[in-house]
């Protein structure tokens, strides 16, 4: 008989801009050098994402992750290092996006069930970059998610 003890995640030991959704999912910010006042995103912005997330993690049970950040001079390079330490990455899908250097990257793990996961990376990167052009990194977020999720039901 399987056991398990829930929550696997206590919202009170998480750090500061991180908290624990009502799906399970822990959602969150990470700011880099001294704390900012504010967060980069609003309310609003990060319960699309979550809520994106959500959906797209259920209807292809998948794990989909996102990491806004920066991924350094080679951003390949970068997302593949940051790949493996995410949540279930055999079994996940990453978008990894570094806004100041305008770069997105898109990983499938290797148990992800897609028979052409090269093109639904690509599809999902390219479905980003119109709206990142515009400024709109949520919206272009939530795009690529949209679209891979579209992907797997081919």
């Amino acid at each position: 008989m399987a056991n398990s003890n829930w929550p696997a995640v206590v919202e009170s030991d998480l750090p500061h801009g991180y908290a624990l959704t009502s799906s399970g999912r822990v959602s969150g910010v990470h700011e880099a050098g001294d704390v900012f006042k504010e967060v980069p995103f609003s309310d609003d912005e990060r319960l699309a994402i979550d809520n994106a997330l959500t959906k797209a993690t259920r209807a292809t049970k998948t794990r989909f992750n996102v990491y806004i950040g920066d991924l350094g001079s080679d951003s390949a390079a970068g997302a593949d290092a940051i790949f493996p330490a995410t949540p279930e990455a055999a079994r996940s899908v990453l978008i990894a996006v570094s806004p100041n250097d305008k770069a997105i990257e898109v990983r499938a793990g290797i148990d992800v069930p897609v028979r052409a996961k090269d093109r639904m990376c690509q599809l999902g990167a390219t479905a980003a970059r119109e709206s990142f052009k515009r400024g709109e990194l949520i919206d272009g977020l939530l795009s690529a998610i949209e679209v891979m999720v579209g992907e797997f039901r081919r």
